[in-house]
């Protein structure tokens, strides 16, 4: 196990380092003693245990118990690397379990405050069956629907990462921590360090932000509103439309043919936005549902033809979802990543707090082929969202699923398969906005049933004009025409009851 470095922060420092003057209660387990020299008999455990406790003041590897995070009330369980390397035994697996029970007691979000070397090798078997316990009390607590946030420090390895760690349903890490399954004295003599570090696992995708100390109390704050515990959490609002320039787009035409105000929509799930602003992870916007001067002008035309609205949807200086997330949001949490060691940097998730502070999940696409990765990032997403009773707002825009030998390999079919298959057992309500294209399946494993709407600039279609006008044996120079009689056009899905209403 790695000594415990001079500039690591002791388990009490990282938890006031989130709690600061609201402090913290600590909590301790009902007694269990061990045996003479643990359940092993190992010669000089007793006085490897003492020496630690006299160099830390702690009794243990971990220490548990209620704090306040911002103003967020959770349960805050903290590693103290110094005692042993932050190993676990069964006396820490005491107060791992203790302190999973009291989050599910009060219903409490369980913050876990990581910084370990793994299993404890003194106590053999015993210690390394606490990972079991965890797994277990993990399960527990969500199934009750309370959520996990860990943080990871320097070094969080072995058992402890693959429990506590990256069993949680966000993972922050801090810079420069090492963070891996392998130790740094059971690592093959080659290996690349970088692999083993925070940053690299952010970029295989195993954690969702690096986040300096300093930083770290309000993206905790932030998370903590965002995952709740929350109950009966209305649906997600459309999305107002926004013009090229990035304003707002007036009118709004319904299923019904009648124009209403910007971004409304119509029926469940419908209503304006909310302002936006800057903030930990934050997008920034002109702040959605705000007048403005461009409220009163006339209404965005829709495309007369199908080869217009493809025009449309393709046309480079149309608003992305990075546009629409950021007008829709006040803070922006990013989730990152498939947990399967990929990312795909065309397709965003997280969750985000508008402005009136109702969380909202979010899966949008930008606008390029979506690969495996992202639609496990998505399928992850929203049934965290599901778990967590939060709305989950969708953005489609891709001219469909990746196609390449890569993406084939990857999984892309299970992967589109899962995607369906979460939108579709999702109990909480999904709202969708079409803002560009929808390209066949790899659009519409997104998009949700009867809660489905479109922008002017959109269109939505079973395969892509190019590619019908390829199979029906047509020349180039009738893909425009197929693209007409594949009805693919804002109105057209409106009138087909695919799309709920056209914003803007």
């Amino acid at each position: 196990m790695p000594d415990a470095g001079p500039d690591r922060a002791t388990a009490r420092k990282a938890i006031a380092l989130l709690t600061g003057a609201a402090g913290f209660t600590e909590h301790r387990p009902p007694p269990s003693p061990l045996p003479p020299d643990g359940p092993l008999g190992w010669a000089g455990y007793d006085a490897a245990r003492e020496r630690a406790s006299a160099r830390t003041g702690e009794e243990e590897s971990v220490l548990y118990g209620t704090g306040v995070v911002g103003d967020r009330a959770c349960v805050l369980l903290s590693f103290e690397f110094g005692f042993l390397g932050g190993s676990l035994g069964r006396q820490t697996g005491d107060r791992l379990a203790a302190a999973y029970e009291l989050a599910l007691a009060r219903r409490l979000p369980l913050v876990a405050l990581v910084a370990t070397g793994g299993s404890r090798m003194q106590e053999g078997m015993i210690a390394l069956t606490q990972l079991q316990r965890v797994a277990a009390a993990s399960v527990r607590l969500r199934a009750a629907g309370l959520p996990q946030i860990a943080v990871v420090r320097d070094p969080t390895t072995g058992g402890g990462w693959a429990t506590v760690g990256a069993g949680a349903d966000v993972v922050l890490a801090l810079p420069g921590a090492q963070v891996g399954f392998a130790g740094s004295r059971v690592r093959p003599p080659d290996a690349d360090p970088y692999a083993y570090s925070a940053e690299g696992q952010f970029e295989a995708g195993q954690v969702d932000a690096v986040v300096p100390a300093d930083e770290l109390t309000a993206a905790v704050t932030h998370w903590l509103r965002a995952l709740g515990p929350h109950e009966d959490l209305p649906a997600a609002p459309v999305p107002r439309a926004l013009s090229v320039a990035g304003a707002p787009v007036p009118r709004a035409l319904s299923a019904g043919g009648t124009e209403s105000a910007a971004g409304a929509g119509t029926g469940a799930g419908a209503g304006t936005g909310a302002g936006a602003a800057k903030g930990s992870g934050a997008g920034t916007g002109p702040g959605a549902g705000t007048p403005s001067a461009a409220d009163s002008g006339p209404a965005v035309p829709l495309p007369e033809t199908g080869r217009e609205a493809v025009a449309r949807a393709r046309d480079p200086r149309r608003p992305r979802a990075e546009a629409y997330l950021a007008d829709y949001f006040a803070v922006r949490l990013p989730l990152h990543g498939d947990r399967s060691g990929s990312t795909d940097p065309g397709l965003l998730c997280g969750f985000g707090l508008r402005g009136d502070g109702q969380p909202v999940a979010y899966v949008a696409q930008c606008g390029t082929p979506t690969r495996p990765a992202g639609y496990r990032a998505a399928a992850r997403t929203i049934r965290l969202a599901d778990r967590l009773g939060v709305p989950v707002l969708t953005l489609v825009d891709t001219p469909g699923a990746a196609n390449d030998a890569g993406a084939e390999r990857a999984g892309a079919g299970a992967a589109i398969a899962d995607t369906f298959a979460a939108v579709a057992a999702a109990r909480v309500p999904v709202t969708t906005l079409v803002i560009g294209e929808g390209g066949s399946g790899g659009a519409l494993a997104l998009a949700a049933p009867d809660n489905t709407h479109v922008t002017v600039d959109s269109y939505f279609s079973v395969i892509a004009p190019e590619l019908a006008a390829a199979i029906l044996k047509r020349p180039p120079s009738e893909t425009g025409a197929t693209a007409d009689q594949l009805r693919l056009r804002p109105q057209d899905l409106v009138d087909l009851g695919f799309a709920r209403s056209i914003v803007g």
